[in-house]
């Protein structure tokens, strides 16, 4: 069973036993509309069938799993982390959903982190609650301000969209570093030199690509100092052919973004990388490749992997109070404390 398989069942069972059982499947016709001189059974002949969605003989596309229950901006009133949704761009729509944990003196500078969700680029949300729960707990134990990303989603946005609105979101962060940006939790409160990237399942494959955009071609008033990777995505597996189809404008399997060991590593732009690895995960063998690979690059930076034993892909989303998730989180935030 594929890693994506994986991830969705463990999710699918989060939202079945905790909200609500009886959820309908969503289509979505990329033609937006239906032939009707087909007859009923070819108008149903599936073409393609993925992980994640089939894709019918009419250019349907229909979704194989339920959207996961969101949870809007609040005040944890146990942490004191506040959290809000701010639109960065209308044409197309993008936002983050902030997370500012409490502050201990009114001008406190703090550590940021830019954060991408999983779901194969087809599912969840910033505000999807694994994924706000996440991000709340991150900001509360690491001290640092939580900008999690609400990019777009296969089918309505194909790829590169996901790419293009996570690169938007990070200069957007960026445009608050001289203090005159539009969103003051960040002008008044973000350390610009302490920033961080990460991002589990394809937001892992996600904030590869902006850090490696950052040491290609920079980011001003930012310094990107660590990145974190949970299980995060990249070719090699029989996942690739779902990956290819959603990114029309694909180069093949040696697409950079599908394959980074091909780009020059050594240009990465950031001074430390700490990797997961899930042992029941078939992208375990992609993760440690990866890492393998950016310690021969001729990166300057150091790098640590570490390995989630006896658990699946993304397993933290199932439960993340369990012991192993606990331990997954208490790394992540170590990583970010460390001077």
């Amino acid at each position: 069973m594929c890693s994506f398989k994986v991830l969705m069942g463990t999710v699918f069972f989060y939202i079945r036993s905790q909200w609500k059982e009886n959820i309908e499947r969503t289509s979505y016709n990329k033609s937006n509309f239906l032939l009707s001189s087909m007859a009923p059974s070819a108008v149903n002949e599936v073409v393609h069938e993925f992980p994640f969605f089939k894709v019918y003989k009419d250019s349907r596309v229909e979704l194989v799993w339920p959207e996961c229950p969101k949870i809007p901006p609040s005040t944890d009133l146990v942490t004191g982390v506040q959290s809000k949704d701010v639109i960065i761009s209308n044409e197309p729509q993008v936002s983050v959903r902030i997370f500012l944990p409490e502050l201990k003196t009114p001008n406190q500078k703090l550590p940021l982190l830019l954060f991408v969700h999983g779901g194969g680029f087809v599912m969840f949300s910033s505000s999807a609650i694994p994924y706000h729960v996440l991000c709340s707990k991150v900001a509360a134990d690491a001290g640092v301000i939580v900008v999690s990303v609400e990019y777009g989603l296969f089918p309505a946005r194909p790829i590169p969209a996901c790419y293009e609105d996570s690169w938007k979101a990070l200069q957007w962060v960026a445009s608050h570093a001289d203090g005159s940006g539009s969103e003051p939790w960040l002008s008044n409160h973000a350390d610009f030199g302490k920033v961080f990237l990460g991002g589990d399942s394809g937001g892992g494959n996600i904030s590869h690509t902006l850090a490696f955009r950052v040491g290609s071609i920079g980011l001003p008033g930012v310094k990107v100092v660590g990145m974190i990777l949970v299980h995060p995505f990249f070719g090699g597996t029989e996942d690739d052919k779902m990956w290819l189809y959603m990114c029309p404008s694909n180069s093949g399997l040696d697409d950079p973004r599908l394959n980074p060991g091909l780009e020059d590593l050594a240009r990465l732009g950031c001074e430390r990388v700490l990797i997961f690895v899930a042992e029941k995960d078939d992208l375990r063998v992609v993760g440690k490749s990866y890492y393998e690979k950016l310690k021969k690059s001729g990166w300057k930076g150091s790098v640590e992997i570490v390995e989630n034993k006896n658990q699946a892909h993304c397993f933290y989303l199932h439960n993340l109070n369990s012991e192993k998730a606990a331990e997954l989180i208490h790394r992540f935030v170590s990583f970010l404390k460390q001077d």
